[in-house]
């Protein structure tokens, strides 16, 4: 069970949103690259980068910070956010990004994710953004009719990675995973799913290593790492080596 520490960036900073509203960022940290070398010191093996303005924009904002997160830690990194071309994968994966999420992408032009799977096998995951049990896109401006189940049954056999999958009226409110439609996500679905969003404390990190939360790859953390509500060695001890 893996648990990814996460850096979302805008203007170049290290922030949290609160129910992924731009305009309510919280600064935790001005340099991305001394965040990505602290989460390795801490213990974690993984990383999750996510490019806030590039969602909004379509394309790499905060690249500098990207290739300044790659440079300080030796952690493989996943990243999201503005990655809508087989061009801007290839840019990222020739970098050294470990993995690519497309969100919305995935739901404008599943063809390309296909093609992108067969292009750079394991080195695709798709963000499912749920908002209302609807997928949300554009930064999570808006939202589609696409249920959160049609999504991921569009790309299960496509070879996609892995399913990260976000509640976005929980994300950075600390209100705790919704263990609900996660497990039921990945219950229904062959794709690896790592939970996104209210991962708020101790009580999740032992809520992954119940019998029912082992379909799960894992789960991200941000704003109760950066918060303290979650002691890293406490957790990553909680839920052993794999993570």
């Amino acid at each position: 069970m893996i648990l990814f520490p996460a850096i979302d960036l805008k203007g170049s900073q290290c922030v949290r949103l609160k129910l992924g509203d731009m305009n309510q960022a919280t600064v935790y940290n001005e340099d991305p690259g001394a965040q990505a070398r602290a989460f390795e010191d801490q213990g974690f093996r993984w990383l999750h980068v996510v490019d806030l303005d590039g969602a909004f924009a379509g394309e790499a904002v905060n690249g500098t910070a990207v290739e300044a997160i790659l440079a300080n830690t030796t952690n493989p990194v996943q990243l999201g956010g503005g990655i809508r071309t087989l061009d801007h994968i290839a840019y990222w994966l020739d970098k050294g990004i470990a993995r690519v999420i497309l969100g919305t992408i995935a739901v404008r032009d599943p063809a390309l994710v296909r093609e992108a799977c067969a292009k750079f096998p394991g080195q695709v995951a798709v963000g499912i953004d749920a908002k209302g049990g609807k997928v949300a896109v554009e930064g999570w401006a808006e939202t589609s009719e696409l249920t959160v189940k049609d999504m991921a049954a569009r790309f299960e056999d496509a070879g996609v990675s892995a399913i990260i999958y976000t509640d976005i009226d929980r994300d950075g409110v600390l209100a705790g995973i919704n263990w609900d439609s996660t497990l039921d996500l990945a219950r229904a679905t062959q794709i690896p799913v790592i939970a996104s969003g209210g991962l708020a404390g101790m009580d999740d990190i032992m809520r992954m290593m119940r019998p029912d939360a082992q379909v799960l790859e894992g789960a991200i953390s941000g704003r109760a790492l950066y918060d303290g509500r979650i002691n890293p060695t406490e957790a990553l001890a909680v839920l052993g080596a794999g993570a």
